[in-house]
Order: C-alpha cells, then sequence, then structure tokens
C-alpha cells in the first residue's frame, strides 16, 4: 500500500479485515446469531517524543488521518537516533496460514447445527437447570506499513464452542462450563462425549463435596489450573511497561534474579498455532520464543519499543492491540510453564496431605496472587479422594515460585473460548496458557 509518509516523522499503518460470527442459545432458545465483517485502521505517528493516533474504519481515509496527525507532531531531524525509532519494524514478510480454511467459509448453518449438537447432553441431566451454549469465531487478517519500509501481511484464526451450566440438589448449588477452542472449524467436531464426561464430574462434585478446613497445604495444580497461574500470577509482572519510569520495579524484577528450582522455565511465545498466535505483533515486530524464567532464573521479559527502549532491551514481539480502536501495549501471547521430570502419577502420589486443583473459575495476581477453584479434591495418602469446596488458593508469587517442587513431564495448552486478557481499557484478549501439573508447597487454603 503505498502512502505519502511526512518528512521527520515515523509513521505506521496497521490494517485489519475481520469475519466473527457469534451464536448463543440458553435452553433452546436462539438469542443471537449473527456474522459480522468489517474493515478498519489504526494509524501512529511518532515525532520522538510523543505518539498521536487515529483510528478508522473508512480505510480511504487514512492519508488525510496521517496528514492531520503530522500537523500536531514536530518534526524530527534525529529521529533516526531514538532508542525507540531503532527499535520499530522494517520487516516485510507475508504469512498467510488460515486463508484456505477460513471460518468465513464454513456455511453459517454448519455452526448452528455444531452448537445444537450439545444441547441433548445438557438437557440429558436432571440436575442441570439452566445452561447456555454459545459459539464463537474470528478470522481477521493484518497489513502492516510503514515509514521505515514495513510491509507485513498475516492472518489469525479461531473457533470454538463454551457450554455453561447451573446444577442444583435442594440447596446445593455449582456452576461449570464446557468449552472447547480451536483454529479450525473441522477440529470442533466430536466434542460431545467429553462434555458428557465433564457433566458426570460435576453430577458428583455437586452431590458429594465437602467444605474445605482452611489452612496450609501442599497444592497441586492440573495444566489449566498451571496457565492461569502462569499468566495471571507471573506473566502480567512480566509486562514490562510496569517498569518504566518505576526504579523499584526495575529492581525487585532484576534479570538474574533467582526464583525457583532448576526445573522451573516460563515461556511466551507467540508463534504456537493458538490464541495466543501472533507471527507478528502490531508494532510489526517479529514473535519469538521469551523465556521469562528458565532454570529458576529470571531470564527475560515482555516488551514492544516503548518498554523495549527504557530498560535497553530488545523488543520481544508482544506489542499488541485489542482491535484498530486501540494503540499496541505490552501484552502476552501464549504463556506456560515447560514440563519437568516427574510423570503426573508421581507429583500426586508424593503428597501424603493436600489438594489438587484441577479447574478454577478465576484467577488474579501480581505480586500476590489468588486463585478461585470451581472443581477440587483432597489428595489423601497419594490417592485423590473426596472433591473439596474452595472458595480461594492465595499466596506470594515469589514464595509460590520457590515452593514449586515438583512438574510434570507433558504440557496441555488450553485456552477461553469466552472472555480473555484484559489490561487498562483492552479486553478481552485472545491469549493461549498452559502447562504440566505443578506441585507447590505452603499454600494458603480457605
Amino acid at each position: 500500500m503505498a502512502y505519502t509518509y511526512p518528512a521527520g516523522l515515523y509513521t505506521d499503518v496497521r490494517i485489519e479485515h475481520v469475519f466473527s460470527t457469534h451464536i448463543s442459545y440458553t435452553l433452546r432458545e436462539l438469542e443471537e446469531c449473527r456474522e459480522k465483517r468489517y474493515s478498519a485502521a489504526f494509524i501512529r505517528v511518532y515525532d520522538g517524543d510523543r505518539w498521536y493516533y487515529a483510528s478508522t474504519s473508512d480505510l480511504d481515509s487514512i492519508q488525510t488521518e496521517i496528514d492531520a496527525l503530522a500537523t500536531l507532531a514536530q518534526p524530527n531531524g534525529s529521529l533516526a537516533e531514538s532508542d525507540v525509532y531503532k527499535r520499530l519494524s522494517e520487516q516485510t514478510d507475508s504469512v498467510l496460514v488460515y486463508a484456505d480454511k477460513a471460518v468465513s467459509a464454513v456455511p453459517l448453518d454448519d455452526k448452528i447445527a455444531l452448537a445444537q449438537s450439545a444441547m441433548p447432553g445438557l438437557e440429558g441431566n436432571a440436575y442441570i437447570k439452566l445452561w447456555n451454549v454459545r459459539y464463537l469465531d474470528e478470522y481477521k487478517r493484518k497489513e502492516f506499513y510503514s515509514s521505515k519500509g514495513a510491509n507485513l501481511t498475516f492472518d489469525y484464526q479461531r473457533c470454538g464452542i463454551s457450554c455453561g451450566f447451573q446444577m442444583a440438589d435442594g440447596d446445593a448449588r455449582f456452576r461449570e462450563a464446557y468449552q472447547l477452542g480451536r483454529d479450525d472449524f473441522s477440529a470442533l467436531r466430536g466434542f460431545e462425549d467429553e462434555m458428557r464426561a465433564l457433566i458426570e464430574e460435576c453430577e458428583h462434585y455437586l452431590k458429594h463435596s465437602v467444605a474445605v478446613e482452611p489452612g496450609v497445604y501442599t497444592v497441586v495444580l492440573a495444566p489449566i489450573v498451571t496457565g492461569v497461574f502462569a499468566h495471571e500470577c507471573f506473566g502480567h509482572k512480566s509486562e514490562s511497561d510496569f517498569m518504566v519510569g518505576d526504579e523499584e520495579a526495575k529492581k525487585e524484577w532484576a534479570l538474574g534474579k533467582k526464583l525457583g528450582s532448576d526445573e522451573l522455565s516460563i515461556i511466551d511465545t507467540g508463534t504456537r498455532h493458538d490464541a495466543g498466535y501472533v507471527p507478528y505483533d502490531d508494532e510489526g515486530s517479529k514473535a519469538g520464543m521469551t523465556y521469562l524464567i528458565k532454570g529458576g532464573v529470571l531470564t527475560g521479559r515482555l516488551h514492544n519499543s516503548v518498554s523495549a527502549a527504557d530498560l535497553g532491551e530488545e523488543v520481544t514481539g508482544n506489542g499488541r492491540a485489542m482491535s484498530y480502536e486501540y494503540e499496541p501495549i505490552v501484552r502476552m501471547t501464549s504463556t506456560y510453564i515447560d514440563k519437568g521430570s516427574k510423570t503426573k502419577e508421581q507429583i500426586i502420589g508424593e503428597v501424603e496431605h493436600g489438594i489438587l486443583v484441577k479447574d478454577i473459575s478465576h484467577g488474579s495476581g501480581m505480586s500476590t496472587f489468588t486463585l478461585a477453584p470451581s472443581l477440587a479434591y483432597y489428595i489423601r495418602n497419594g490417592k485423590i479422594a473426596e472433591p473439596v469446596r474452595i472458595s480461594v488458593v492465595s499466596g506470594s508469587v515469589f514464595e509460590a515460585l520457590s515452593d514449586i517442587d515438583g512438574i510434570s513431564d507433558t504440557v496441555e495448552h488450553s485456552a477461553f473460548v469466552t472472555g480473555g486478557c484484559g489490561k487498562m481499557e483492552q479486553y478481552p484478549l485472545a491469549v493461549g496458557m498452559g502447562g504440566p501439573y505443578i506441585r507447590v508447597k505452603n499454600m494458603n487454603v480457605q
């Protein structure tokens, strides 16, 4: 795309061509069924001192927007010497992975039929009093151009089904959801047996779970919980824009700091074909694999051009925006704890008295963290025992990382179909997460 870029300024243009589908049923009543297509753009101008932004859904007005932003900026003959400018992309590439299997080509009737295939399993359980089925997809093709010569085209795709349900047995209540996300529509077929197995487990939990005795426990986190822990409790602290201008934070999170066992590694990467896939970020920087922790040592953090310049480091491909309406800020892509050396059976079997957290409803954290389990079980004498109701598992991030004393040898990756990651006003952003089973000593359980 040919644009006239103003002299003495940096300019980039991010164009997004988006297709999405949203289908929603509650108790077989169709509440929403829509397909949406649009193209729009986000434009930035930088003069070495500050950024100027505009967004538009009229692609023919992009040059006008560039010219208008240029009138606000101050041309800078020394811009090429700026640490931020040096880190801005000059990449040229085309990475179209999903064009031949785009969800935009799948008939709407097939998507409706997939959603409806979940209904018999939900209706067939007498304890389910309310249920909802949602099918969602998105195909996005991006173009990126800049005054430094960047010329990129790349795409992203995600589709999935979410089946939420509420159970009741007398005064007992329980809420859970089955979710399956993929990057290919055909990979969603055949989920019904897995969903029914979860419903049966939830029925058992509803009828037989006991309240936890509050205390300090050794806790085993299942892979999906490990992923949330890595994302919420460590990943956000690795988004280095929170350190810009904060000398105390830089000292607290100094590279080379020992944080855990030699077996502990935490990785963020945009190269996995899951919800966090971004071959190039929204500044045109190429995705890579960033070891946030390697061998128990803090070895890296996530950057866009501004944070990388401030800390004297290199960009990592983590300048991401939720949509064309927002500027790119430092965000995770797919964040996970890497595999260890123990089997799942060893992780659990070596616990005399503890808790297995199999799934959670939500989690949050920065220096301290909280996890709210939805499915959890006591571990007694190395065996999974009765289901247990827990309000919250909490602790210090640094202490929890150092208290990890077991990591299983298989990593499972997952992503939430509904919702996503929130930061500042940008919510929800699609991210991936995952990990092995991990065992953590001395966790507070209530």
